[in-house]
């Protein structure tokens, strides 16, 4: 974006490289929903218990932990599409290979680079983002998150029809490797935004160390929330006898299409009510689904109300965070990343936890 192009040339770019972000986002989700409707089928090739396969979990949690900090790098330092469309080309190998790696360790490290490349795509398209829409990035934001619940919300679909239809997985998942590539091309061949500069933008320069560690905590807990309910709805409903295979999947698309819904539904909430408020909304909503769940453990009703509830409520409270920093401190790509280890460390904590939890509950681990 020169200073010889003319302002059509200019909003032009920006609506190509906005649309490119959206795709990458999409295949983001995708690539985020997979894992949870896939860990049977997983546990299956490569011949181990349920216990033991939610250690992908983990080895993605530390993945994306890495490829946040190492692209929060990156990005300030070299050509921002030229990272996402590498993270994008590793989405893609990383899923090729994960329906055929017939050993646990071996597929531990496949999810690890899964995470990298997850975690360099999403600290990318958030930061360059805001670099290229600077002050009006709110509505595009959203829009951005909303994108990645679509994709998250089609994941299962795509996982239950290849199902039922091939009887495993592996197309499945060849099938999400191939979405990512085209966006990965159209990226690579776009400009990148150039980085915020304090002098021009008018942005306060000092980051808040305080403020930037309480965003850390609420990314932390949002992210390892959402992940870890997402992750473990599959097998929660289908060990609790709540659910066959096949309608455990669409339940977990069914949090991720309301989650999806949510998002879009926020774009024009978040033109008109204060961060802070829909942040307190998002809270409430998301305890009092919860509650619902957990009150009536054994009830079908309960489970589908409460997730649904859980995707609408959770729905704005990541874009509106970012919203809220982005208005209280310069975004640069090494900040972005601090953000991001809090939303990793937080998946990785809580996939933790579910699975200690869940292993008791389970009467065939005893």
């Amino acid at each position: 974006m020169t200073s010889t192009a003319t302002p059509q040339i200019i909003a032009n770019r920006r609506i190509a490289i906005t649309a490119g972000y959206y795709a990458a986002f999409i295949v983001l989700g995708l690539a985020s929903a997979s894992l949870g409707p896939t860990l049977t089928g997983l546990a299956e090739n490569t011949q181990t218990q349920l216990s033991q396969i939610s250690y992908l979990f983990l080895a993605r949690s530390v993945g994306y932990l890495l490829g946040s900090l190492l692209g929060g790098r990156l990005y300030d330092r070299i050509s921002g599409h030229w990272v996402m469309a590498i993270g994008l080309i590793g989405i893609a190998i990383s899923l090729s290979l994960t329906p055929l790696i017939p050993l646990l360790w071996l597929l531990i490290g496949v999810m690890v680079l899964l995470g990298i490349s997850e975690g360099s795509l999403d600290v990318g398209a958030n930061t360059l983002l805001v670099w290229l829409h600077r002050d009006q990035v709110n509505p595009f934001m959203n829009a951005l998150h909303f994108f990645f619940g679509l994709g998250a919300f089609i994941s299962p679909i795509i996982v239950a029809q290849a199902m039922l239809i091939s009887g495993d997985i592996a197309w499945a998942y060849w099938m999400l490797a191939i979405t990512a590539l085209a966006p990965a091309a159209w990226l690579w061949l776009q400009p990148s935004p150039l980085p915020i500069s304090d002098k021009k933008s008018g942005l306060r320069p000092i980051v808040n160390a305080a403020l930037l560690g309480l965003i850390m905590v609420l990314f932390f807990l949002y992210v390892g929330a959402e992940v870890g309910y997402a992750g473990w709805v599959y097998t929660y409903s289908t060990t609790m006898k709540l659910g066959d295979p096949a309608r455990a999947a669409y339940l977990t698309s069914s949090f991720w299409g309301a989650l999806t819904l949510g998002r879009l539904l926020s774009i024009p909430i978040a033109a008109r009510f204060r961060p802070r408020t829909i942040l307190l909304v998002d809270l409430v909503g998301c305890l009092l689904s919860t509650a619902l769940i957990l009150i009536w453990q054994s009830s079908q009703l309960a489970l589908w109300a409460g997730t649904i509830g859980l995707g609408l409520f959770m729905a704005s409270f990541f874009p509106t965070l970012m919203n809220f920093a982005g208005r209280r401190m310069t975004i640069t790509g090494a900040v972005t990343s601090l953000l991001f280890v809090g939303a990793s460390t937080g998946g990785m904590f809580f996939l933790g936890s579910s699975d200690s939890s869940l292993s008791h509950s389970d009467p065939r681990s005893s």
